[in-house]
């Protein structure tokens, strides 16, 4: 899996693929090409009475021209209507030593800054941020990159704490852990399965930074569980105005609360104290069901299941229900033959993909016609299948539904029951890069759920099917109870409370950019028809680290106006404007998303 890509750019600058990533704006270029062609160009006649000696200085002006323009076209960004031009033309560039590249792991934002700050202990970031406060230059906290809005990344600088990632005190008895921010969820996990711990609840991955996590109202599924932000005890900050702070429940628990799921504009998150559980393992069920089913049953498949999901795949009936919980001490796992060998389960998948290679005339630049080609098909897994899949022709409607039915068939004949360790369990394959939209709105109670979560996806199936979105499998659809932190997106002050969660994508298959820039078009028209049919009606939300800025400004307005209705804006700016007066850690994307802040 890619995670956050920090490099020197004197070694390679990748071309950027999505017009939503971040750029340098050209009116920075103090000569354009043309002028410098055009300066060179303008010298004086030579004098020299030798006609060699003319002719090499000529041959040298040409040659130092040629290099100038060369440079200076290469080194430079281009507008955006001139991009896919230049990314056919090269796609390696030299730039100045000391630039680096951070690309998010989808490849959907990307910057490039020469302040990129990794300090190894607490010292090192106090230094890192009083410095900062002083000269007034940002440092924006960033994770490992996984967001795929960017939320973390900013030109002016960041701070990643990669390298701070100890585990610093495991206290049995309380089953909490006190641990550095930097350490990524998989390396905690690992860390303090020895204590016979674990923590409560999982995001569909593992390389998550605890602070980044957390920040962002990050969440796993279970009605009866909460967002990630609820297993954090307490937090020590790190400050520009107040220096390093720990704050707690007990100990200022209004900043608390607010600075758990801070978005990382409240301070640089330096520890966090997590409350853990024992260590477990998990059964997991997967059974395709019907949205029919799936209605009678809905209640108690919510109530009855410590983790469920639902896995709701376009232009069929069919729903995927994965439900997990702790494997009984009395019976042990379930003993079940599945129908379908691994093999059988997939072998309709590479027979679609081998008959769309066919089809799309792509059997010599997409695949191997060779034995060795045949062999390669075998060897992937179905993500990597429906990635290929997708790729040859990602906006025809047609072909994705012929994807997604594939895709229906291959969990239907994946039937079955997996058993084993929590933290293996509760992950899933997400696929390849993509474009996500998630939201998260109110369902009611456990005791009584409202039914809205099953209404919300009938509407969005009902949208896809009308305005023909190429919409590809799954959306995903998980739960959570409620969180005390005010910027969670399923924050509520009743604990009885659940939400659900709704996912959708657009994957991105391929590295040419003009087809990313189409995909990308595409997935931003099926965001906006869910955002103006669906999110009112249902008082949905995008999760922090899925939203992204409008670059319409009446949209803008709009989404700003959306978040000061749900979410305490005031308080949020009032606390940012006291502990980070100069911005330090702010970016673009959080001054846009709560302005005004000298207002208050």
């Amino acid at each position: 899996m890619l995670r956050a890509l920090v490099q020197r750019r004197s070694h390679r600058i990748r071309y950027h693929q999505c017009q939503c990533q971040c750029h340098s704006s050209t009116s920075s270029h103090s000569h354009p090409p043309q002028l410098l062609l055009r300066r060179y160009s303008s010298s004086p006649e030579p004098t020299s009475s030798s006609a060699d000696a003319q002719l090499r200085k000529y041959l040298g002006y040409g040659a130092l021209l040629l290099f100038c323009g060369a440079a200076t076209y290469y080194s430079f960004p281009l507008p955006e209507n001139a991009r896919d031009k230049k990314a056919q033309l090269f796609r390696y560039a030299p730039l100045p030593d000391d630039l680096h590249t951070v690309s998010n792991w989808s490849g959907t934002h990307e910057v490039m800054t020469r302040h990129f700050h990794q300090p190894e202990n607490l010292e090192q970031l106090e230094r890192v941020a009083s410095e900062a406060n002083e000269k007034k230059t940002r440092i924006r906290p960033v994770g490992s990159g996984l967001s795929p809005n960017g939320i973390g990344l900013s030109r002016a600088g960041m701070v990643n704490l990669g390298l701070m990632d100890r585990i610093l005190e495991v206290d049995n008895q309380k089953k909490t852990v006190r641990v550095e921010a930097g350490i990524r969820v998989q390396q905690l996990v690992d860390g303090i399965k020895d204590h016979g711990l674990t923590l409560q609840n999982f995001a569909s991955i593992r390389e998550q930074q605890i602070g980044g996590i957390i920040q962002v109202g990050a969440h796993g599924t279970g009605a009866r569980l909460p967002p990630i932000d609820e297993q954090v005890i307490a937090l020590k900050l790190v400050t520009p105005a107040k220096g390093t702070i720990e704050i707690s429940k007990e100990k200022d628990p209004e900043l608390f609360y607010l600075a758990r799921c801070g978005l990382g504009g409240l301070g640089v998150v330096a520890e966090v104290t997590l409350q853990c559980v024992d260590r477990h393992e998990l059964v997991e069920h997967t059974a395709v069901s019907t949205m029919n089913e799936i209605k009678k049953n809905h209640k108690k498949l919510l109530s009855e299941n410590k983790h469920v999901k639902y896995l709701h795949i376009p232009y069929t009936d069919s729903v995927v229900v994965v439900r997990c919980n702790p494997v009984s001490k009395w019976k042990g796992p379930p003993k079940f033959k599945p129908k379908y060998t691994k093999d059988e389960a997939i072998q309709h998948v590479r027979d679609l993909y081998r008959e769309s290679l066919q089809k799309y005339g792509a059997e010599g630049s997409r695949g191997k016609s060779s034995d060795d080609g045949e062999q390669h098909i075998d060897e992937l897994s179905f993500t990597e299948l429906r990635d290929k899949l997708i790729a040859l022709d990602p906006l025809n409607t047609k072909h994705i539904i012929k994807v997604n039915q594939a895709e229906a068939e291959f969990w239907q004949k994946s039937e079955g029951y997996r058993v084993g360790w929590s933290d293996e369990i509760l992950g899933f394959d997400c696929g390849g890069q993509q474009w996500v939209s998630e939201t998260c709105f109110p369902a009611g109670k456990l005791a009584k759920p409202s039914m809205k979560d099953l209404e919300y996806i009938e509407e969005l199936k009902q949208l896809i099917e009308k305005e023909e979105i190429p919409a590809p499998a799954p959306i995903e659809q998980r739960w959570t109870s409620s969180s005390r932190s005010p910027l969670s997106p399923a924050s509520s002050p009743s604990e009885d409370d659940i939400f659900t969660w709704v996912g959708i994508i657009m994957y991105l298959p391929t590295m040419d950019a003009r087809q990313r820039k189409d995909i990308t078009e595409e997935f931003f028209h099926y965001r906006h028809l869910t955002w103006a049919k669906l999110w009112d009606p249902y008082s949905a939300y995008e999760h922090w680290a899925k939203i992204e800025v409008p670059k319409d400004k009446e949209e803008l307005v709009e989404l700003q106006a959306r978040i000061r209705k749900r979410f305490p804006m005031d308080a949020y700016n009032k606390a940012r404007k006291e502990l980070d007066p100069n911005r330090i850690l702010s970016n673009n994307m959080l001054e846009k998303l709560f302005p005004q802040l000298d207002a208050i």
